[in-house]
């Protein structure tokens, strides 16, 4: 079975069901991971698997931690023997280590899984902070607004999304400057 293939069907049977909400998300960032195809090249099906697979940590029936990147990253790397670099993805998505600081498990996370390439980093940062919980578009800046709101302001999540609001700009920027330039036909 194909990479992505197999991250659809793996994501769905641990969302679909006791999560049907964060299947929808995970829908729509897969989608908007296969949208920057043009930028990605060989690394695109890699990007959209790590997207569609990016939240399963949240899944009742691997969940150890509470900490869902960890979560998602050590079954898929334990229980599936998953690619390396989609693993990693899954492990570093959206700004997870400042979360990790913040729950203390920065140097769990660190020490587990390197960071994957920056770009690809980058465009997972897009496509999580670009769609909404149920799945349909949305701006970085109004995601962050509406993950204070869903959390509350004096979370661990709200803390961490703060101060990870610079760097999802600032990826969010690098992607919709990459495919502006893809699409104009120039270099990248």
């Amino acid at each position: 079975m194909a990479l992505t293939e197999r991250a659809y069907a793996l994501s769905e049977s641990l969302l679909a069901e006791p999560l049907p909400r964060r299947w929808a998300h995970s829908l729509g960032v897969a989608k908007r991971a296969a949208s920057l195809r043009p930028i990605l090249g060989r690394d695109a099906d890699l990007l959209e698997a790590a997207a569609i697979l990016h939240d399963i940590g949240y899944s009742p029936s691997i969940a150890t931690t509470g900490f869902h990147p960890l979560d998602g990253a050590r079954f898929l790397r334990d229980q599936e023997g998953a690619d390396e670099r989609v693993v990693r993805l899954v492990a570093h998505h959206s700004c997870a280590l400042l979360e990790a600081e913040e729950r203390g498990l920065r140097e769990e996370l660190e020490g587990e899984f390197p960071m994957e390439r920056p770009e690809l980093v980058d465009a997972l940062i897009f496509c999580d902070m670009t769609t909404t919980p149920d799945g349909g578009h949305t701006t970085p800046a109004a995601r962050l607004d509406e993950i204070v709101q869903r959390y509350g302001p004096d979370t661990i999540v709200a803390r961490f999304i703060q101060r990870a609001a610079p760097e999802i700009h600032a990826a969010a920027a690098r992607v919709e400057s990459r495919m502006a330039e893809a699409e104009a036909g120039q270099p990248r």
